[in-house]
């Protein structure tokens, strides 16, 4: 009887935790809508900038971040659409603050890539050191889901920075820079399947690693044949990336397989 009563409170603490949870589980879905929506926040970011006046333009897509960041922050249990909204909205974002160091300011992306990366591991360092843990897991208080959105948004950053480096700086071009990002991201998988490579170090490289590939392959779709583009343009391919998004997120938030 007492081991039974144990066994139930420590099934009870579990579940406790999962509920408090407001992160999906990472599974083959996961990974598709990620990557879906790092290539929608690039090509979105292009296009509302080249079409309306950024200085109006960026200022808005903060105000809407905000307020999917704090709906995401208010909620009480985990939601597919609320959190893929904030993610969109951070991919967004992301994008116009890399953009602007160097469209603006005239920062070259290396500089910029550097910066962001500086910032990442600074924010994931602060992380570690005040909860011991970098697992998403154990995203269980406010604390630490403050931690989780602040390392998502520099993800996003340092992942647009360092596709435009490859791509215009180092001049790889669109295409070939989806290539080298979908050869990184393999890394991680199979370091971790096949040679035990640590779980969260592997997913945090994969995370990061996502935002360039799919902006790369976006990028690829809607820019110009002069720049080595498909010329599909950036504003039809932000609505069938955001339509491909609305589906798997629809069939997350029906069928539930996001949530221990």
């Amino acid at each position: 009887m007492a081991r039974d009563q144990l066994l139930h409170a420590r099934h009870g603490g579990v579940d406790a935790r999962q509920a408090l949870s407001k992160v999906p589980e990472v599974t083959v879905v996961f990974w598709v809508v990620k990557v879906l929506t790092t290539g929608m926040g690039e090509t979105t970011s292009d296009f509302l900038v080249k079409t309306f006046n950024p200085f109006l333009v960026v200022p808005a897509a903060g105000v809407v971040l905000a307020v999917a960041l704090a709906v995401q922050l208010l909620a009480k249990r985990y939601s597919a659409a609320v959190y893929w909204f904030a993610v969109v909205m951070v991919s967004v974002f992301g994008t116009m603050a890399a953009d602007v160091l160097h469209v603006q300011l005239g920062i070259p992306y290396v500089v910029s890539t550097g910066f962001f990366a500086v910032v990442l591991a600074a924010v994931l360092g602060l992380w570690y050191a005040t909860e011991k843990t970098l697992s998403i897991h154990s995203i269980t208080t406010r604390r630490r889901e403050l931690f989780y959105w602040a390392t998502v948004l520099t993800t996003f950053a340092l992942g647009t920075a360092t596709g435009d480096m490859t791509a215009s700086t180092l001049k790889l071009g669109y295409f070939s820079s989806g290539v080298l990002f979908a050869v990184l991201i393999a890394i991680p998988t199979v370091g971790h399947w096949k040679l035990g490579l640590n779980a969260i170090f592997a997913f945090w490289f994969a995370y990061i690693v996502t935002r360039p590939l799919g902006a790369s392959f976006a990028d690829w779709m809607g820019v110009s044949h002069g720049r080595g583009g498909l010329d599909w343009g950036t504003g039809p391919v932000s609505l069938v990336l955001a339509a491909l998004i609305a589906v798997f997120v629809g069939y997350l938030a029906v069928s539930r397989k996001d949530v221990a």
